[in-house]
């Protein structure tokens, strides 16, 4: 599969005549956590050629293939990903983490790593996962039958944002080791982990029975985080100078070679 990626990432670099600097796998494979079935979900960041940038208007930013059954494949313009990067967007900081990297070019990403801890917005973070969690429950978890998966898109960004908020650094990305340093060991775990279990040897059922223990769980970390959050007020220094001077030497890097 990584062969058939790579063909994908060198098609999208000649087809848009742009480098690749990075690309990684995200989602539940990145999370340590796919199911048998699981798509791969790949995310990248490029670099135009420098004239692209010298222009009065603004460009499309982002590029995207077409979704099917087996690959998700997009990236962002370097420009996009450095500006998402200033505002300590967590999708760009967990790009960062992912322990599958399909490519990696230059200096650049070593460079970003490096300006993290300056970047890093709890409180972005926290409203960030808080989003996601909730609108995910209402929208996955409300019925007597389930897609007992789902679970893990409402429980992985709650556990995140409980990390936050004990330790005030960006969540670690696999979803088990988020798991065993904030979820104790109990009933509550039992039904996470047997959950887990489920998915990842390919038992788990299409749809199952809600599971009330993990419902009540949710709904109660769901209005204390939210309580947590909005007495939040912590921000970093503007890095903008820093992440326009990374932008030019990148720029330098990549097109005089």
């Amino acid at each position: 599969m990584k062969t058939t990626i790579l063909q994908s990432l060198k098609q999208i670099e000649t087809e848009n005549n742009i480098k690749i600097l990075y690309a990684c796998e995200s989602g539940s494979r990145a999370w340590g956590v796919p199911s048998q079935d699981s798509d791969y979900d790949v995310r990248f960041v490029y670099i135009h050629h420098p004239d692209w940038y010298l222009s009065i208007d603004e460009k499309r930013d982002v590029i995207e293939l077409p979704v099917n059954s087996l690959l998700d494949i997009n990236g962002w313009d370097i420009r996009k990903a450095l500006k998402l990067f200033r505002k300590s967007n967590p999708s760009f900081q967990e790009w960062l983490q992912s322990g599958i990297v399909y490519d990696q070019r230059n200096s650049f990403i070593n460079k970003v790593k490096d300006l993290r801890s300056e970047v890093f917005s709890p409180m972005a973070c926290v409203h960030h996962y808080l989003s996601m969690a909730k609108g995910n429950y209402h929208k996955y978890l409300q019925g007597e039958q389930v897609k007992s998966k789902r679970y893990l898109y409402v429980l992985r960004p709650l556990l995140a944002s409980r990390w936050i908020e004990e330790y005030s650094t960006m969540p670690p990305l696999l979803f088990n080791e988020l798991l065993q340093a904030i979820l104790p060991e109990g009933e509550l775990r039992d039904q996470v982990d047997s959950l887990l279990h489920r998915k990842l040897s390919g038992a788990a059922k299409d749809v199952e029975s809600k599971i009330d223990i993990i419902n009540r769980y949710i709904e109660s970390e769901l209005k204390s985080l939210e309580a947590f959050a909005k007495h939040m007020d912590h921000e970093p220094m503007d890095p903008t100078n820093k992440l326009d001077q990374l932008f030019r030497e990148t720029l330098k890097e990549v097109w005089s070679t």
